[in-house]
């Protein structure tokens, strides 16, 4: 791939990227849907704008703080996007992508790091112990009836195959610490929400069994 379009297409996909985040923000902000949809796309079209001495867009500066993300990344930015067209997925769906991208995270990042003597990030470079942990995971997916991590897995694999973002490296196809951000928040959420809905129907419990 061309330096130059490998360039603007990791610019592209920051860009859809920040305009999920804008419009699940306006969402938990109560705007209507019509308007989050007009506000989603004059900010896609204010991030291209040219700003500052150097005169590049906008979504480049962020592109110099955030580095590039991952496939999967976009590829949930544009579900969350374009659902009405694009397949759409259930909550159960999420539980599997959240915990693949967690245990990736501990896997990959602080060994990375210097945490051992081993280095895992080697095996995004055609390893096949790479390929064949994919296939067992996409694998045990399929059983499970769980579709769209094995989409995200895909869209990476032919992503990297295209070679569309600047590294070659397939770890950085799949994962990004923004990603394991978005995965901790949902993590957080579920366990919150299952322990709220725990103590919801606890208290009718309690009150019965209090004496009157």
């Amino acid at each position: 791939m061309p330096p130059l379009v490998s360039n603007y297409f990791a610019l592209l996909c920051i860009a859809v990227v920040l305009c999920a985040g804008m419009l699940r923000l306006q969402s938990a902000c109560g705007v209507s849907k019509q308007w989050a949809r007009w506000l989603t796309v004059a900010g896609f079209v204010a991030l291209w704008l040219p700003a500052g001495t150097a005169n590049i867009p906008v979504v480049a500066y962020v592109r110099g703080i955030s580095s590039d993300v991952s496939i999967t990344l976009v590829a949930l930015a544009c579900f969350a996007l374009f659902r009405d067209a694009l397949p759409s997925f259930g909550d159960s769906e999420k539980t599997p992508v959240v915990v693949a991208v967690l245990a990736a995270a501990v896997l990959l990042y602080p060994m990375a790091l210097g945490l051992g003597d081993w280095d895992p990030y080697r095996l995004g470079w055609g390893h096949p112990g790479m390929w064949t942990s994919l296939l067992a995971l996409v694998v045990v997916c399929w059983l499970n009836g769980w579709r769209l991590l094995p989409a995200l897995v895909a869209l990476a694999l032919l992503a990297w195959a295209a070679g569309l973002l600047e590294s070659g490296n397939l770890w950085d196809y799949l994962l990004d610490p923004w990603l394991v951000v978005v995965a901790c928040i949902n993590c957080v959420k579920a366990v919150a929400t299952r322990l709220a809905r725990q103590l919801r129907q606890r208290a009718p419990d309690a009150f019965n069994a209090a004496p009157h």
